[in-house]
């Protein structure tokens, strides 16, 4: 009996309130598919494909219903209820599934839909989770570099950046050096594919080609430089980390950004400081 999957079973015995499936006619171990569930004219020894999981009393038990999920699968689920230990969610069955606290990646509330995967827990029960999905994503995209791509943001990452699931099911990252400081998990995002990897994997960026996204990061350095009243303590020679920090700008944009204020004469530049005019 696979917990969580759809199998193909035997109709061993007719009862009142279903008929009783297992895997071969001798076998003792069996599940019940419930009456209302039942096929017409199902007589014993027919096969039925039905999907296994566990009722609100812990038994094992069948449907014909399909659910939105199976294990070592993907879907975005809608946030039923919060309850004491974690969160229900809707995934087209009658009992609702359970996602603990612990399998969160950020406090959900009702009405969120959230990407999860399935899994076992130590009681053999099946419980959504918010983590792994990483290892889950599709690394086969049919988009290529310049596409603009639609994702939902499910981790961040000091090391690499913004890990983005393009579609709820192609694997993609927003490099660490742009600032994605004002996303949280389960964000949807527009984004344009930068690099198709050898493995697959995309590389996606916010920002616009660096002409379109010149004016819109000039606007954004003069009013960092209105808050530093008028004199910005520090130039386009300073350190990556430094301009990162207090732009949220690469390098190379920032740059970009006041050579084009100074060519319309709104800033002069020293060795020290750029200062608005």
């Amino acid at each position: 009996m696979k917990l969580g999957e759809y199998q193909e079973l035997i109709v061993v015995k007719k009862v009142e309130f279903g008929v009783y499936l297992a895997q071969k006619p001798e076998d003792e171990t069996r599940v019940l598919l419930p009456a209302k569930q039942v096929p017409q004219e199902v007589k014993i020894g027919d096969v039925l494909k039905v999907f296994l999981y566990k009722d609100s009393k812990d038994r094992l038990i069948a449907t014909t219903n399909t659910p939105k999920l199976q294990l070592e699968q993907l879907a975005v689920l809608e946030v039923l209820e919060i309850g004491k230990i974690g969160a229900f969610l809707d995934w087209g069955l009658e009992k609702d599934l359970f996602l603990p606290f612990k399998e969160m990646t950020r406090k959900v509330e009702p009405g969120d839909e959230i990407l999860v995967t399935l899994y076992i827990d130590k009681s053999r029960r099946l419980c959504a989770t918010m983590k792994g999905i990483y290892d889950l994503l599709s690394k086969e995209s049919p988009y290529k570099e310049g596409d603009t791509v639609q994702g939902r943001v499910y981790e961040f990452s000091d090391n690499f950046g913004t890990f983005i699931a393009v579609d709820d099911r192609y694997s993609a990252m927003i490099p660490r050096h742009e600032d994605c400081s004002f996303l949280r998990i389960g964000d949807i995002i527009e984004a344009r594919v930068t690099k198709v990897k050898p493995d697959g994997k995309l590389d996606l960026t916010m920002r616009q080609k660096a002409y379109l996204q010149m004016n819109p990061d000039a606007e954004k350095v003069l009013e960092i430089i209105d808050e530093y009243a008028g004199v910005l303590p520090f130039n386009d020679k300073a350190s990556p980390e430094v301009i990162k920090r207090e732009t949220g700008l690469s390098k190379n944009a920032f740059k970009r950004a006041v050579g084009h204020l100074y060519k319309e004469h709104k800033i002069e530049i020293t060795d020290k400081v750029i200062r608005k005019l």
